[in-house]
């Protein structure tokens, strides 16, 4: 990869006049803040366990506090990690941008955490807590909890508040999400492997409305050639220089 990625000029024209930017982030934004990957988080303990065996509702069914006992572990390294210069940037942006929504598959709570406001989470938040049947979030913590602690309004377990392998997404959000991605002027595509549906069509319908697209990602998907424009690299290196470049202009 190279380090010195170019930013053009007419690329930091168009993003600074956009009334309008949506942008979808993916692990990568949050894979060099040192949050493991949902591939790469099985260590230790957890290596004989398959995350997409952990994560669904059936294992949840099945073993409780297995699902619970996981979750609380990743909860712990998620909770060590800070924002990178990735997503400062992207808190940065939406200070400067007349209209800004951010749309992410990540369930750290990182963006928040830099200072974005507009986040549409299309996974949920690893750090929130529902019933598993009323569908109530709980705002205490549990994380010193050995196996699920239960609901007090109908004594069913508490689960994470993340959407499991086989689980619709919130409708609201990603109809929030399609919206934004169908009346941007601007759309960034960063650290996401664009292989993840429904979340991988969302620049799909920003290329059919004609919509300017960029893709930031050191890896090339299967959007890359049709973007309009292709920052290579690490969203931490190439986020900074986008954001300097074109509103320090």
């Amino acid at each position: 990869i190279d380090m010195t990625v170019m930013i053009p000029h007419d690329l930091c024209m168009k993003l600074k006049s956009a009334k309008r930017i949506a942008v979808l982030t993916g692990a990568g934004t949050s894979a060099e803040s040192g949050v493991p990957t949902f591939r790469e988080a099985q260590s230790g303990l957890w290596a004989r366990y398959d995350p997409q065996q952990l994560a669904t509702p059936e294992a949840f069914r099945r073993n409780p506090g297995l699902v619970w006992d996981w979750y609380s572990w990743r909860r712990s390294l998620v909770a060590e990690a800070k924002p990178n210069a990735g997503h400062h940037a992207l808190a940065k942006m939406e200070e400067l941008a007349p209209e800004f929504t951010l749309i992410t598959q990540n369930v750290d709570g990182l963006h928040q955490q830099a200072g974005n406001q507009a986040v549409i989470e299309l996974h949920g938040n690893i750090m929130r807590t529902k019933c598993s049947d009323c569908d109530i979030i709980v705002e205490e913590r549990f994380d010193t909890i050995p196996g699920p602690p239960r609901c007090s309004s109908c004594d069913r377990p508490l689960r994470p508040d993340v959407v499991w392998f086989g689980e619709n997404l919130p409708e609201r959000a990603l109809l929030r999400a399609y919206t934004a991605a169908r009346t941007c002027d601007v759309f960034l595509s960063i650290g996401t492997s664009s292989i993840v549906h429904p979340a991988a069509s969302l620049p799909v319908e920003a290329l059919r409305k004609g919509i300017l697209t960029i893709e930031v990602n050191p890896e090339q998907t299967p959007m890359t050639s049709l973007m309009t424009f292709v920052l290579a690299g690490p969203s931490g290196t190439v986020l900074p220089k986008l954001v300097s470049a074109t509103w320090s202009t």
